[in-house]
């Protein structure tokens, strides 16, 4: 009796962890078939669809309205967990209708988002006037800062050492 016990806690700690970071609800609204290349060409043919998208904050703004999140699009599995970093095609904008914590919500971390398309917004991007899709988000998954694991500095020996 233990040991099928112990079999099926292990088998729900292993689902568990293959948990999709969006609601189910939220999830069962989403357009099929929908890419973000066809979105970025054209915003206001997909206006009012749900989406659900991935990437890496370049920038967040805290407005009247909420925060608005710049966000470098990344593709994503099926779990909603990005897949490259180093691939992306390209940028979108995403209101958040309260308050996040841009120190936490800020240049660097990887979110998965869902939310419906409000159209576009025309902004500069350096020198060029930049065409960002933009969304209303209903939900939105801030992944895990992971920092690197230090490296133990243990010298043994005779001599000098010099650190720079």
């Amino acid at each position: 009796m233990k040991k099928k016990l112990l079999a099926l806690l292990s088998i729900v700690t292993i689902l568990s962890g293959c948990a999709h970071v969006i609601s189910k609800g939220l999830r069962e609204k989403v357009a099929p078939g929908i890419t973000f290349k066809e979105v970025k060409e054209d915003p206001d043919a997909y206006q009012g669809k749900i989406v659900l998208w991935g990437g890496v904050i370049v920038k967040s703004e805290n407005l009247k309205e909420g925060t608005l999140l710049e966000i470098r699009q990344v593709s994503l599995n099926r779990w909603g967990v990005l897949r490259d970093r180093d691939i992306s095609e390209g940028r979108f904008l995403a209101l958040y209708p309260h308050f996040l914590d841009s120190a936490i919500y800020g240049e660097g971390r990887e979110v998965t988002v869902a939310g419906k398309i409000q159209g576009k917004e025309v902004r500069l991007l350096g020198e060029i006037e930049y065409t960002y899709p933009l969304l209303l988000v209903k939900e939105i998954h801030l992944w895990r800062l992971v920092r690197p694991v230090r490296e133990p500095r243990i010298h043994f020996g005779i001599g000098i050492e010099e650190t720079f």
